[in-house]
């Protein structure tokens, strides 16, 4: 059995649906790509990616938070984030960025790992018009060496490229704007400690002694902030993982069940149910709503 989520294996997937440039199943880049049925439904990345914005517009949530990506602009997804595609314009025009955890890990920049909180509360940022054409410079370098694959040194200077590109770009994430009124920095607060705690806590009174605050205030503000409710949120988080696990894992209803530390198998049926419609062994069989 796995203890683990099976996360969306967006490299295989790529390979199939896109024109990609890759060092093995290291570092990919491609261009705007097909959208698929498969991406219709939340799923984790367990890469680090990046979207550069050229032209267009892509609307989408990122762990549960709602994005709006334009022009001359770039998100950058963290492994175990969760990516929810909703709408991308049909002029839309990208360039993907894909690195596996084991390249990030070869790149040994220890200094921007103080970086990586901020990115992943503030994936997203704008950029004026010197700062992306920067970036996409950085791109065609890339591009340039993975279509030289005698190159002896290739993976040497991909790394270098790389390095100065998270260096570059990680003075853009720490001058973001402190412009996020209360309620949106309230919601994100609590969807870290969401994140955090899932498994074992589900209370809306829980996270509202977290934030230091009463259950009560903590649910209007957030309500205000996102039109959802503390415990709406909560489930959502719940029924993502579930859902992942039901139609990505090995694991049968029993171990999920016990996973998520539910107190048995039926009362997780009868909350999986409720909020899907289905029970989690129809979801698993491929059962559709």
């Amino acid at each position: 059995m796995r203890n683990r989520i099976e996360l969306f294996d967006c490299r295989s997937y790529l390979h199939q649906e896109a024109d990609v440039k890759t060092i093995g199943d290291d570092f990919m880049l491609f261009e705007s790509f097909k959208m698929s049925p498969v991406l219709n439904r939340p799923f984790k990345v367990d890469t680090l990616t990046t979207i550069i914005c050229i032209e267009g517009e892509c609307h989408g949530k990122i762990d549960l938070i709602s994005y709006h990506l334009e022009s001359s602009s770039m998100t950058i997804l963290m492994p175990n984030t969760i990516l929810e595609y909703e709408s991308v314009s049909s002029d839309f025009k990208g360039l993907f960025l894909i690195m596996s955890v084991h390249f990030l890990e070869s790149l040994n920049i220890g200094e921007w790992v103080s970086s990586y909180a901020n990115v992943r509360d503030n994936p997203y940022v704008k950029f004026n018009r010197e700062a992306l054409d920067a970036i996409v410079n950085y791109y065609r370098m890339c591009e340039g060496l993975l279509l030289v694959p005698d190159h002896p040194y290739r993976m040497e200077a991909l790394k270098n490229l790389t390095r100065a590109f998270f260096y570059g770009a990680g003075y853009y994430f720490h001058d973001l704007p402190k412009e996020k009124s209360r309620e949106h920095y309230l919601l994100e607060r609590f969807l870290k400690a969401v994140k955090l705690h899932y498994r074992e806590e589900r209370s809306v009174e829980f996270y509202a002694n977290e934030l230091s605050l009463t259950s009560k205030y903590m649910s209007s503000k957030i309500k205000e902030s996102c039109g959802k409710t503390a415990s709406e949120l909560i489930d959502e988080y719940i029924i993502l993982e579930a859902k992942e696990l039901l139609r990505h894992s090995n694991m049968n209803v029993q171990q999920i069940s016990d996973y998520l530390n539910f107190p048995s198998q039926s009362f997780f049926g009868k909350y999986f149910k409720r909020i899907v419609g289905l029970s989690p062994k129809a979801y698993k069989n491929g059962i559709e709503q």
